[in-house]
């Protein structure tokens, strides 16, 4: 049975992670930024403000649109936060020893339906689930770069993600108006 997914957590707040969240948060859902410093974060911040003020000034969103989306978005330094969140996408650096940590770590801070994917490109997401206790529910989402302007999510799934875990992730996608 599919969940909701209302709120969802990004781990990684570099330019990949700054424009998911921006795009989740224009989809309507709620979007807690995470990186390892405040500063980063509210960089992050500022620079998905930057954008949405571009897109009001062309026309493309109202300056209530705006605003709603700036509301549905918060950061943190404390990845404990995340506990609070539907799903997380994780978009740190393409390292595999930063990505295992990352992913032990929410293995432990998240509630065990909670969704755990993976902007990566290159490593596989067998390798990352196997470090979880919920392999079924780990995924990768490879969003294209620049993400609020491109269209394409490649869904990546591991040995042992199931097919529940893969609808969700492709109707979050869709949501997210991506294809």
């Amino acid at each position: 049975m599919a969940k909701e997914i209302r709120t969802v957590g990004i781990v990684g707040t570099g330019q990949m992670g700054g424009g998911i969240g921006q795009v989740a948060a224009q989809a309507g859902f709620s979007v807690l930024l995470y990186d390892v410093t405040q500063e980063i974060v509210e960089r992050a911040l500022e620079n998905v403000q930057k954008n949405l003020v571009r897109l009001t000034d062309r026309g493309k969103l109202s300056l209530d649109e705006q605003h709603g989306i700036l509301g549905r978005l918060s950061g943190t330094s404390a990845l404990e936060d995340l506990a609070v969140v539907d799903v997380v996408i994780e978009a740190a650096p393409e390292e595999y020893s930063i990505k295992e940590n990352i992913f032990r770590k929410l293995d432990q801070i998240t509630r065990p339906e909670v969704i755990l994917a993976s902007n990566t490109s290159s490593i596989s997401l067998t390798e990352l689930g196997s470090v979880t206790n919920r392999p079924e529910q780990v995924i990768g989402m490879h969003f294209m770069n620049p993400v609020p302007i491109m269209k394409l999510v490649e869904i990546v799934k591991g040995e042992k993600t199931d097919d529940t875990t893969t609808s969700e992730v492709i109707n979050l996608s869709e949501k997210m108006g991506k294809i």
